[in-house]
């Protein structure tokens, strides 16, 4: 056993030289996630449903870090091998995967419709697993690489109207451990984050509904909403040679939330 406690520094934490492949990496936390890993020294590789990323593009490149993005669907099989494709055409490797692209769309179980639900399942996990495997398979070359996933509140709760990303956000979890069983003996990493309330564009008809705000701030020891970049840090510790030994698990940033 390794017990020389002076080999530990900063540097650590430190990306630099670093490849990562951001999905939904333009926008609310996706950019949160993709600027703290420039800021830690990576080169982006960012995955958009759309081309709204000139913003993000520019806060990467004010880091002195390299930015590329790719246009495309994440349900479609054959959109999940070009991003691996053209991430190693571009950059040679890939070291970070960040699980981020996901939708959630509300409506009573009741009146849940079949074609909602496999909507939210193709993209908040059959795209996170189909794209592990397919990155798994270049970081087993390497013998070296992170994945992380990004959970929810609702992979420990069951929520209400929302079933299908009830079910995924579970579900995320369990690929999360079941990666890392498989991937740990190869020098991979494979954890998630799971966010608490986040205030962004997505949340803002949640938080503009005064009564719905309340109820969440009570139960929220922190008494506040997250911001953007309060997820920041986390990203880069698990994509760092400082979470080397953390494997299969999923941590909770919410202000306090589950503990309440």
């Amino acid at each position: 056993m390794d017990n020389n406690l002076q080999d530990f520094s900063l540097d650590y934490f430190s990306l630099t030289g670093k490849v990562a492949i951001v999905t939904g990496g333009n926008t609310g936390l996706g950019q949160g996630y993709a600027v703290a890993l420039a800021k830690a020294g990576a080169d982006l590789f960012i995955v958009t449903y759309d081309d709204a990323w000139a913003e993000t593009k520019e806060l990467i490149e004010n880091e002195g870090r390299r930015a590329e993005f790719l246009q495309g669907d994440l349900t479609d099989r054959s959109f999940v091998k070009q991003v691996v494709t053209t991430c190693i055409e571009i950059y040679g490797k890939i070291d970070i995967l960040v699980n981020n692209a996901g939708t959630i769309r509300r409506a009573p179980l009741l009146e849940y419709k079949p074609e909602d639900w496999d909507a939210v399942m193709e993209i908040n996990l059959n795209s996170v697993y189909f794209l592990s495997q397919e990155v798994a398979k270049v970081m087993v070359e390497q013998k070296s690489g992170k994945i992380i996933n990004i959970g929810s509140m609702l992979s420990f709760q069951g929520g209400k109207f929302i079933p299908p990303y009830t079910a995924s956000k579970h579900a995320v979890a369990g690929i999360t451990k079941s990666f890392a069983n498989e991937l740990a003996e190869y020098g991979i990493q494979i954890n998630a984050i799971a966010p608490g309330y986040v205030a962004t564009a997505n949340t803002a008809p949640i938080r503009a509904d005064e009564k719905r705000n309340a109820e969440i701030l009570s139960r929220i020891p922190a008494n506040r909403w997250a911001a953007p970049k309060d997820l920041m840090g986390i990203v880069v510790f698990l994509s760092s040679r400082a979470s080397d030994y953390m494997n299969g698990h999923m941590l909770v940033v919410d202000g306090g939330w589950l503990a309440r």
